[in-house]
């Protein structure tokens, strides 16, 4: 450790910290506690439990002091809750002591590294079980070095993905959950949702003050939710298909402005949610720039239909694949977005959605599951441990390449899509 006496003077000598907490391995990765008096480190040896009372390679531990000038106590292991028989470290502390973000190669992530978060209700209670920060946020190579900013609303960290150099820092918001219900929509559901834990110490409503919470549901929590009061948390899109007039199809959340092709007609009075688009089946349809790449994450994906015919396709990606479609024998809901290897394939439903009437049709990918959803109802789902990739545009009312037979005859109204998961 090196001190100075105030930010404009230099840095003075280092000190090493002694024994405890070095030993004589590699102990790295220091993260102190904002009251100074944890200090949370890891340590990795050539052979598994290097320092008695250890799970693996390397694990986390934490020494503490009673005073700023006192000496480190002996370190102690966090235990198998938060260490595994993997690497676990790069280990950081929130503020308040009630988080621990670390990187971690055990069982079930998405990459080679991936990081964690465990949290506890105060600084003498046991830490939870680690959860995964999931494919938002890890990718399928290493990620490591996480920390968030003082006021809480970002996530930092290093990572070797696609796209960057070697090993390039980025940087993520850190969003309250506010959809209790993961419908998709924050509502006055969420309100009766809160209003039933009010004075608990339920997690799922504890969104306030930002980030982590307090321990209670009350009024902090309260006005977290007022200010994301009719939104659509996650969502990367959002066609209404309201307009009256014009060739534009607004995307009322983002920048993601449809253009229309052909001769469709807008029905302002005619749609299950205010307006709808009507398109003819020869050669109508909306196309987009590029929205989302199905590879990158969990998605959900929802719009209302009405009419069309068997092979016809309801939403489409530019040289990728027909993400919401009809099979060509009887008009049943499927998707041919898949994963990779020999047990890829479509996710093919028996409900029939070409009868003429309103049909709300869904596709979820959670990050390994993969469900249709007709009228809120799941009629088709498997396991699939990845998406094929795209970076085109979308085609709402055709097929990918616009061929005979996949466009659109009916109406189509209220497309959302979302990056992350959304219950019907």
């Amino acid at each position: 450790v090196t001190t100075r006496s105030t930010t404009s003077d230099p840095w003075g000598e280092p000190v090493n910290l002694g024994s405890p907490p070095n030993s004589i391995h590699d102990d790295s990765d220091p993260s102190i506690s904002a009251d100074g008096l944890s200090l949370y480190f890891s340590e990795y040896g050539s052979t598994i439990n290097v320092r008695p009372g250890g799970y693996g390679i390397s694990d986390i531990w934490v020494t503490t002091r009673p005073a700023e000038d006192a000496p480190w106590g002996e370190p102690v292991n966090l235990g198998p809750t938060i260490n595994s028989t993997s690497d676990d470290f790069s280990q950081w502390i929130s503020s308040d002591g009630l988080m621990l973000f670390f990187s971690s190669n055990r069982g079930g992530g998405s990459g080679g590294l991936d990081l964690y978060v465990a949290r506890r209700a105060t600084a003498s209670d046991p830490w939870s079980t680690p959860i995964n920060l999931g494919p938002a946020i890890n990718s399928p190579t290493t990620d490591v070095d996480p920390e968030v900013s003082a006021d809480g609303s970002v996530l930092y960290f290093n990572s070797r993905r696609p796209g960057g150099g070697t090993s390039d820092i980025y940087q993520a918001p850190i969003i309250p959950i506010v959809d209790f219900n993961a419908d998709g929509i924050v509502d006055s559901a969420d309100m009766c949702i809160i209003a039933d834990y009010w004075g608990t110490d339920d997690p799922l409503c504890d969104i306030g003050p930002m980030p982590w919470g307090d321990g209670i549901v009350d009024v902090d929590d309260l006005i977290i939710l007022a200010e994301h009061l009719f939104t659509y948390p996650g969502a990367v899109a959002y066609w209404k298909l309201d307009e009256t007039e014009g060739n534009i199809a607004h995307d009322s959340i983002g920048d993601n402005d449809g253009t229309v092709r052909g001769d469709l007609a807008w029905k302002p009075e005619e749609g299950m949610v205010d307006g709808a688009l009507e398109l003819d089946g020869i050669d109508d349809y909306v196309s987009t720039e590029f929205v989302m790449n199905p590879a990158e994450g969990a998605f959900s994906m929802f719009v209302w239909i009405k009419g069309g015919a068997p092979g016809q396709v309801v939403l489409s990606q530019k040289d990728g694949v027909s993400w919401l479609c009809t099979e060509a024998s009887e008009g049943h809901l499927m998707t041919e977005l898949k994963g990779f290897g020999r047990s890829a394939a479509a996710l093919l439903s028996q409900t029939v959605i070409t009868d003429g009437n309103w049909h709300r049709i869904c596709l979820v990918w959670s990050g390994s599951q993969r469900t249709l959803y007709v009228d809120d109802v799941a009629v088709a789902e498997d396991i699939q441990d990845g998406m094929e990739g795209s970076d085109g545009g979308l085609h709402i009312g055709t097929g990918k390449a616009m061929e005979s037979g996949t466009f659109w005859s009916g109406l189509i109204d209220d497309v959302r899509i979302y990056s992350r998961v959304v219950r019907p």
